[in-house]
């Protein structure tokens, strides 16, 4: 399969290496020599996007959740937004 790779760089260099990045090199030669075969971008992005998705559905339950047990407060931090985003904006 796959050979380990030799470094053309300068000796002092590789010489300077460190031993985390060489065990890095290493882990990384060792998976390419086995040919596991990374994951289609399509599906990373899928992954991706249904964790998403879910982080935001529990953020919703919670503004929700807080919304409908304090609602005066909930009400005075978005004028309190409203306002300031008003000033910012009639720069």
């Amino acid at each position: 399969m796959a050979e380990p790779r030799t470094s053309a760089l300068p000796e002092d260099i590789v010489n300077g290496a460190s031993t985390e990045g060489l065990r890095l090199e290493e882990a990384a030669d060792a998976i390419i020599a086995r040919g596991v075969q990374p994951r289609p971008i399509h599906e990373a992005v899928r992954e991706d996007a249904a964790e998403a998705r879910a982080w935001a559905d529990r953020r919703v339950k919670r503004a929700r959740d807080a919304i409908r047990d304090e609602p005066m407060r909930a009400s005075l931090y978005a004028l309190g937004i409203g306002v300031i985003i008003g000033l910012l904006a009639a720069r």
